[in-house]
């Protein structure tokens, strides 16, 4: 059971461990993905965090080297973003290799990548989230019944990227065209009219909520990574018993789609108030405007605080010991692959 109590007081009592004990760590970076170069500035900000900690940690890129050089660590900070590396796909190699790793699992990781299978959980769930379809390259417009305004995004992408605001019948097919390039399934849902907010997870705990607020037509790549005008408030202005109502929220989103360890949960809320949960990231950005630190900031943890206790969570529950690809590992069954 995941609780709020409290919880921002509990991320100072976290044990400081002898750096020795995360033996050498590789801090998975850069990528594939089409957010690539965001990862790349979120792997360095941790590699030099966890080197300053006194961690033995080097840089490992996929897309540069080889996945063979893993058998020489003895656990992965994944700040992969996106397809490869938030998908699942990372955490399945490495459970298969026997090495540990930080945040959510296989499963975690693959759903919550997964918007459209997200929102259909929580519609199981009774978790408010935007009335949306599924579409593709070949989905007749005319066919949507949602009500405008609508926002069209890629199902398996992040940082907005492929994403558009559409305000009329004839912007969505083109809106529909620009998310195809990114990805075969497509997400159209209504768009909320409102506040947005974000809770960053610790140690599947709520950090403080943050108010994002962007002169943009919405908090797209450019409002998150370039721009300097984006607002990012925290006290976020809601009153005590709201901010605890998202959190509760948030959680509740978070552990229906199995994430665990570290991630971000975006929420929007309409004009009356009430609260809808947008979509789960297991891998949030580490940069200099990424939101997660700033929410880490204001409970309290400074940067190099926070990668360590991410850090932590490829120790939980005894993770390296007893993974199935460890005991595989050991029994040489893999032996030849």
């Amino acid at each position: 059971m995941i609780d709020t109590v409290h919880a921002t007081a509990s991320f100072h009592k976290t044990m400081k461990r002898d750096a020795k004990e995360y033996g050498r760590t590789a801090v998975l970076l850069g990528g594939n993905a089409a957010e690539r170069d965001v990862s790349l500035s979120s792997g360095r900000a941790v590699l030099e965090a966890l080197r300053a900690n006194g961690v033995d940690a080097e840089a490992v890129d996929p897309k540069t080297d080889s996945l063979s050089v893993l058998n020489q660590f003895d656990r992965a900070f994944i700040v992969l973003h996106g397809r490869g590396g938030e998908d699942g796909t990372m955490q399945g190699y490495l459970e298969t290799m026997g090495i540990a790793y930080t945040g959510s699992r296989v499963l975690g990781s693959a759903v919550a990548m997964d918007k459209i299978r997200s929102k259909q959980l929580w519609q199981a769930q009774g978790i408010a989230t935007p009335r949306f379809m599924i579409a593709d390259a070949n989905t007749d417009v005319d066919e949507c019944s949602l009500s405008f305004p609508m926002v069209v995004k890629p199902a398996n992408e992040g940082s907005s990227l492929g994403m558009s605001k559409v305000e009329h019948a004839d912007a969505l097919a083109s809106a529909i065209d620009v998310a195809a390039g990114f990805d075969r399934e497509i997400l159209i849902e209504e768009w909320v009219q409102g506040a947005e907010y974000t809770i960053g997870i610790l140690a599947n705990k709520a950090l403080p909520v943050i108010r994002i607020e962007t002169t943009n037509q919405f908090y797209d790549y450019d409002a998150k990574y370039h721009r300097n005008d984006t607002r990012y408030r925290c006290p976020c202005g809601l009153g005590p018993e709201q901010e605890e109502a998202l959190k509760k929220l948030a959680l509740q989103a978070y552990s229906a789609v199995s994430a665990s360890g570290w991630g971000r949960v975006d929420i929007m809320c309409d004009q009356s108030g009430k609260a809808y949960v947008i979509e789960v990231n297991t891998v949030p950005g580490m940069t200099d405007h990424s939101l997660l630190p700033k929410a880490a900031a204001a409970a309290g943890l400074s940067f190099s605080e926070l990668v360590m206790q991410i850090l932590d969570t490829s120790l939980a529950d005894g993770y390296a010991d007893t993974s199935v690809g460890a005991m595989f590992v050991g029994s040489g069954a893999l032996n030849g692959y």
